[in-house]
C-alpha cells in the first residue's frame, strides 16, 4: 500500500465528522481515484490539540475552524510551512483572499475552498478549471439557502417575512442568528470568490454592495406571481464596460431564467460567455455531508496533482453604475391624475413603463408596475421624487426585475 497522505483536520464540528466519517466509508474509493490512502493524523478543538504538532504531522492542512482571525492565523502559517490548505471558510477566502493566494503562490501549494461557496455544487471548479480560458461574461447565483427557503416558502403560503423565517428557524435551514444570511452578507462574501475566479481580478468582499430581504413583503410577491415573476436573493457578477459589477439584491425573475423555479434551501449558479450562453448547475448549498463532499473533493484535487493557484491577470475597475428593471408598488390617494403624475415623474428621469395594473378604490388604492431597464441612479432619484408627492400613502416599494430568459 502506498505512503498515507497525512490530514491536519482543524474543527470537528459537523462538516469535520463528516468529513471524518467519509474518509472511512469511501477509504476504497478513495485510494482507487487518486492512489494513496488518506488518513487523518491530527484534529484541532476548541479544548483539544496543538497546532504546531498537528502541522508537523501533516501534509495537508484541512480548516474547518469557522472565524476570520484564528483561521487566518493558521492557514497562512501551513501556507508558509509548504502545505497545501483546503478551506470551507468563506469570510476567510473573501476577506483575505489576496494575502492567501500570494502566500500559496510563493510557497508552491495549492489553496482550495470548492466548499466556501455553495457547498456540494462544484462552481470552484468549473470556473478555475472547466472554464478557465473562457471569455466570461456573468455570474449570477442563488447562493444562500436559508433566503430562497423564506422567500419560496413566502410565495407558497403567503406567510409574512417574520413567520417564514421562523419556519426556516425551525427546520434547520435558518441559525438562531440569521443576520448575515437574511441580511444579504453571506451571499455577498460569496460573490466576491466567483467574481475572483470568473473575472482573474482580485475581488474582496468590501467590493460587493448587498442588501437582504428583510424588508421583503409577502403582498409583493403576490403581486409578482400575478405577472409571471418569482422573487429570489441574487448574487450578480457582471462586466460593465470596462468594469465590474459585484452585488446582492432581491430580484424578480421571469420563468425563461433557470434560477427562477429553484425551490427552498437549493443554491444554483448561471455562468453566461458568449461561447456557450449559459451554463446553471445546481444542487444543496449547505449540510454537513454535503460540505464535507466538497472538501473532500479538492483533497482529491491536490493529491492529485492538479493545477496549482492561478495568478490574477489584471485588477478590473469595479462600478456599480448598472441598468436594471423595476417592479414599483405605490400605495396613492384616489383622485384623478395619479397615473399621469407618476408617468410625469419617472419620464423626467427617462424611466419607460413595460406593465401597470391599478388595484382597490379609496383608502385601499394602489399600483403596480413594471419599468423597462434604466440606469439605477435614475430610477433611485424618481423613487425620492416619487415618495414627496402628495397623494402618496406610504413610501414607494420597489424590487429589481431581471428581465434575461434562456428559451431553448
Amino acid at each position: 500500500m502506498s505512503e498515507a497522505v497525512r490530514i491536519g483536520l482543524l474543527g470537528s464540528g459537523t462538516v469535520g465528522g463528516a468529513l471524518r466519517k467519509l474518509l472511512v466509508e469511501r477509504g476504497a474509493a478513495i485510494e482507487a481515484a487518486c492512489g494513496r490512502p488518506i488518513r487523518v493524523s491530527g484534529i484541532l478543538r476548541r479544548s483539544e490539540g496543538d497546532f504546531d504538532s498537528i502541522l508537523n504531522d501533516s501534509d495537508l492542512i484541512v480548516e474547518l475552524i469557522g472565524g476570520v482571525d484564528d483561521a487566518r492565523r493558521y492557514v497562512l502559517e501551513a501556507l508558509g510551512q509548504g502545505r497545501h490548505v483546503v478551506t470551507a471558510n468563506k469570510q476567510l477566502v473573501a476577506r483575505h483572499g489576496d494575502e492567501l493566494f500570494d502566500a500559496a503562490r510563493a510557497a508552491g501549494v495549492q489553496l482550495r475552498y470548492e466548499a466556501a461557496v455553495a457547498g456540494a455544487i462544484p462552481v470552484v471548479r468549473l470556473l478555475q478549471e472547466a472554464l478557465a480560458a473562457t471569455e466570461i461574461t456573468k455570474v449570477a447565483g442563488i447562493v444562500n439557502g436559508t433566503t430562497n427557503f423564506i422567500l419560496t416558502e413566502m410565495a407558497r403560503t403567503r406567510a409574512s417575512y417574520a413567520d417564514a423565517l421562523a419556519r426556516a428557524q425551525q427546520l434547520g435551514f435558518a441559525e438562531a442568528d440569521p443576520t448575515e444570511d437574511v441580511n444579504g452578507a453571506d451571499a455577498a462574501a460569496k460573490m466576491a470568490i466567483l467574481a475572483r475566479l470568473a473575472f482573474h481580478s482580485p475581488v474582496n468582499l468590501a467590493d460587493v454592495s448587498y442588501e437582504g430581504i428583510e424588508r421583503v413583503v409577502a403582498a409583493d410577491i403576490a403581486y409578482g406571481a400575478e405577472l409571471g415573476l418569482t422573487l429570489k436573493l441574487l448574487g450578480v457578477a457582471e462586466r460593465v464596460g470596462d468594469a465590474l459589477s459585484v452585488r446582492v439584491f432581491p430580484c424578480f425573475l421571469y420563468p425563461g431564467h433557470p434560477l427562477a423555479p429553484l425551490p427552498g434551501a437549493f443554491n444554483a449558479i448561471t455562468v453566461e460567455s458568449p461561447e456557450i450562453t449559459e451554463i446553471t448547475i445546481s444542487g444543496p448549498g449547505a449540510g454537513g455531508i454535503e460540505t464535507a463532499s466538497a472538501v473532500l473533493g479538492d483533497i482529491l484535487s491536490i493529491v492529485s496533482g492538479s493545477a496549482p493557484v492561478p495568478a490574477p491577470r489584471g485588477r478590473i475597475e469595479i462600478s456599480n453604475h448598472v441598468e436594471s428593471s423595476y417592479y414599483l408598488h405605490l400605495e396613492v390617494a384616489d383622485v384623478p391624475g395619479v397615473l399621469a403624475a407618476v408617468a410625469t415623474v419617472l419620464g423626467r428621469s427617462g424611466i419607460s413603463v413595460k406593465s401597470v395594473v391599478q388595484r382597490g378604490l379609496g383608502d385601499d388604492a394602489r399600483m403596480e408596475m413594471v419599468m423597462h431597464s434604466a440606469p439605477e441612479t435614475a430610477f433611485a432619484a424618481a423613487l425620492a421624487e416619487l415618495a414627496d408627492l402628495d397623494f402618496m400613502r406610504s413610501r414607494p416599494r420597489a424590487i429589481r426585475v431581471l428581465e434575461e430568459e434562456f428559451v431553448s
